[in-house]
Parts: structure tokens; C-alpha cells; sequence
């Protein structure tokens, strides 16, 4: 049960590093003049989008592990839902993300709007999160 619960750690430290870029660092980035926040976004958003990543990794290996140890099926979901940000991140967060990193000189005005709307498009990592913890809370 051990892997269990390593697979939660890996998911609910996922989802508060979500919820945290949802609630801390957007709202201060979009306090950030335009050019303040295009430099800002690179480094951080490649830095967040890897970490969150390796976490989903983390938790799903553990997740089926888990299901190895166990049988118990819902350490497959659990695993399944939370390894489900990484087609998220490819398919719905990265062509945002590349219209952000590709803003430069008089683009720099369309930053914000795009900055905002990604935060709204990232709260799914955080829903992604929750709902992991979640069904990993239900098996344990």
C-alpha cells in the first residue's frame, strides 16, 4: 500500500502546484506590464509545465504499481486521470503556450488577453489534480 500512497503524494502534489500557479503566480504575473510579462512567462512556464508533468509521471507509475500490489482497478483511473494531463498539456495548453512565447515587439499588447485566457485553460490541471487526489483518497 505503500505505492498507493506514494501515488497520492505525487497527484495531491501535483494539483497544489496547479492551484498554486492559478492563484498566486497568474494573478501576479498579469499585475506585470506587457513586456515585464512575456519575459517572465518563458522560464516560468517551462519550468511549471515540467514540473507538473513529472509529477503526473511520478503518481501514475506509483498508481500502477499500486494496482500491481493490490488489484484494485481505481488505482488504474486514478492513474489514467492523472497521466491525462500530459495530452492536456500536448494538445490543449502547448498551442496557447507557443502563441504566448511567439509575442514580441508590437504583439507585446496581445500578451495580456492571451495570458488570461491561458490561466482559465490551465485551471484543467488543477481539476486534473483534484480529481486524481480524489479517487486516490476513495482507494485509501
Amino acid at each position: 500500500m505503500i505505492a498507493g500512497l506514494i501515488a497520492l503524494t505525487f497527484a495531491a502534489a501535483f494539483a497544489g502546484a496547479a492551484i498554486y500557479v492559478n492563484w498566486v503566480e497568474q494573478p501576479a504575473r498579469l499585475a506585470l506590464d506587457g513586456e515585464a510579462l512575456l519575459s517572465e512567462w518563458g522560464p516560468s512556464d517551462s519550468r511549471a509545465v515540467a514540473l507538473l508533468l513529472a509529477f503526473a509521471l511520478a503518481s501514475t507509475v506509483a498508481a500502477f504499481i499500486a494496482y500491481f500490489e493490490t488489484q484494485d482497478v481505481r488505482f488504474v483511473f486514478g492513474a489514467l486521470i492523472v497521466i491525462a494531463s500530459w495530452p492536456y498539456a500536448a494538445f490543449v495548453m502547448a498551442p496557447l503556450n507557443n502563441q504566448i512565447l511567439a509575442l514580441r515587439g508590437p504583439d507585446v499588447g496581445a500578451a495580456r488577453a492571451l495570458v488570461r485566457q491561458w490561466g482559465f485553460v490551465e485551471a484543467g490541471f488543477a481539476a486534473i489534480g483534484v480529481a486524481a487526489v480524489a479517487m486516490f483518497l476513495w482507494i485509501l
